[in-house]
């Protein structure tokens, strides 16, 4: 699987009431999107992003870390030849992704993903 990108996913109670922490104490001033249950906010600077999540909108359990890549299929199809536990099947979500979960050995769920263009 190639990776092109990393991203925290980090469990916050309300996203408007954590939104002035990430964007004015750290400065992650840029938000590329808010769908209610999930916000990713950028730097404008340097690109670094961090999400946060409310709750998933459709799979069972929340992800740690959301691991973009070019492959979706193939990475899903590698996770399933090397046997591990895929929390939430490959979907094509409503909001413009294709994802799966995946538990690492260490018990992380790893939500892999790819954008749509």
């Amino acid at each position: 699987m190639r990776v092109t990108r990393v991203l925290a996913d980090l469990r916050v109670a309300d996203i408007p009431a954590a939104r002035d922490f990430y964007t004015g104490f750290l400065g992650l001033g840029t938000e590329e999107f808010d769908l209610g249950w999930v916000a990713r906010f950028t730097s404008p600077d340097s690109g670094a992003s961090v999400q946060l999540v409310t709750r998933d909108a459709s799979a069972p359990e929340d992800p740690a870390i959301s691991v973009m890549t070019d492959d979706v299929d193939a990475a899903y199809a590698e996770a399933q030849r090397l046997g591990y536990e895929i929390v939430h099947p490959l979907t094509t979500e409503p909001w413009g992704v294709r994802r799966f979960f995946v538990r690492a050995p260490d018990g992380t769920v790893v939500n892999v993903v790819r954008h749509h263009r």
